[in-house]
């Protein structure tokens, strides 16, 4: 069975987020990654990750403003400074908070501009090295458009492209089931063929994004799929409970 690790930017929302570690080890979870972390002081992180037993699966760069919209700075050539400043604090969180993996998201930009196609490698090639430097591994998730209009990494092929032609032993693939899903479908093949590739993978149910085996998918084939495969990372829960989170926590049973 695949180890999971508990989303808590989506799940355990029936609590403030410096008790949500407690709460996903009281159901259960090994492991818990959330998108970011900087809100708190990475020791506070830290001792509620040291207090309820848990490892850290991976958390995200900082992303711009979330609030106006922004989802990521790497393809936007104006703001470079910014975005190697926030692969600094990413670090500094990260060690502190022991994370083996970051996650870098893009940012809004047409993949077609070649000015954010070439700010977006740079950026890629330095944060791969900066986080390699501290042990840290780095990894890129395509998102799909109806989730995310506009974001830049819309596309599988194009992100194992850009991985295999970076060439960082510490850069790989974030594989989320659910965008895969939707963007693509053939989620069985994908992950046969990029797993290889595959630093950490995601889930959740198509297309109301809840709970796995609640929609199209058979979530359940897919990860057994991926024990067969012999990934060993963690599979993060980056779903939105139907209701109470704890409620929703039988699915657990029926791989």
């Amino acid at each position: 069975m695949p180890r999971f690790a508990a989303n808590l930017t989506m799940m355990f929302n029936e609590h403030a987020f410096p008790e949500r570690f407690q709460a996903a080890a009281a159901a259960g979870f090994p492991a818990v990654e959330y998108l970011f972390p900087y809100d708190f002081p990475a020791g506070l992180i830290a001792e509620k990750l040291s207090a309820a037993g848990l490892k850290q699966a991976l958390f995200n760069l900082p992303s711009g403003d979330w609030a106006k919209g922004e989802r990521g700075l790497a393809a936007l050539p104006e703001r470079r400074q910014e975005f190697r400043q926030s692969v600094k604090q990413a670090i500094d969180y990260g060690r502190v908070i022991g994370t083996p993996l970051l996650h870098m998201m893009a940012g809004i930009a047409s993949p077609d501009d070649l000015a954010a196609q070439t700010a977006y490698r740079d950026a890629l090639a330095f944060a791969a090295d900066a986080a390699g430097a501290e042990g840290i591994g780095l990894v890129i998730e395509p998102i799909n458009g109806r989730d995310m209009p506009g974001y830049f990494l819309d596309d599988f092929d194009r992100a194992v492209e850009i991985i295999t032609g970076l060439d960082r032993a510490n850069l790989k693939l974030q594989f989320d089931i659910y965008h895969r899903q939707i963007m693509r479908g053939d989620v069985l093949a994908a992950l046969e063929a990029m797993m290889p590739l595959i630093g950490h993978v995601q889930i959740a149910s198509v297309p109301k994004r809840n709970e796995p085996g609640t929609g199209e998918l058979d979530d359940f084939r897919v990860l057994r799929e991926l024990d067969r495969l012999g990934y060993e990372g963690y599979v993060g829960c980056e779903y939105r409970p139907a209701g109470e989170t704890t409620a929703g926590l039988d699915w657990r049973t029926r791989i």
